[in-house]
């Protein structure tokens, strides 16, 4: 059993690296200065990391604020569930150093980045 759910966070880990080396060089949505490139000496590193760091926030504190926002989800029929995920990215640009974005990018990497957990989760 937690074999199971340890090779599950390894997989949605590497989605998400993906997902993030996606969003951050091939479509440029955010700026990489040169404080990350003193901590990161290879670019991989910053995508895992990325990555790493948005599966926790995902596995943590979205769930958390999902169901604090569970009235304004029902309300707005779901739509609140773009804001969630847009937050969730936007904090994790934050915590990345020397990673910036706007909240127009953040949005459209929340998309890109649903629709690969979306596509992750119909293969699991």
């Amino acid at each position: 059993m937690i074999k199971k759910q340890i090779f599950t966070f390894i997989l949605r880990w590497a989605a998400s690296s993906l997902g993030m080396y996606l969003c951050i060089s091939l479509l440029g949505l955010a700026t990489v200065g040169k404080e990350s490139q003193e901590i990161f000496q290879e670019t991989w590193m910053l995508y895992v990391v990325a990555g790493l760091i948005f599966s926790l926030v995902n596995s943590i504190v979205k769930p958390l604020i999902k169901m604090l926002a569970l009235p304004l989800a029902i309300l707005t029929m779901g739509i609140s569930t773009l804001i969630i995920n847009t937050a969730m990215v936007v904090l994790t640009i934050y915590l990345l150093p020397g990673v910036e974005t706007t909240f127009l990018n953040a949005f459209v990497t929340s998309i890109v980045m649903s629709i690969i957990n979306a596509v992750l989760n119909l293969i699991i």
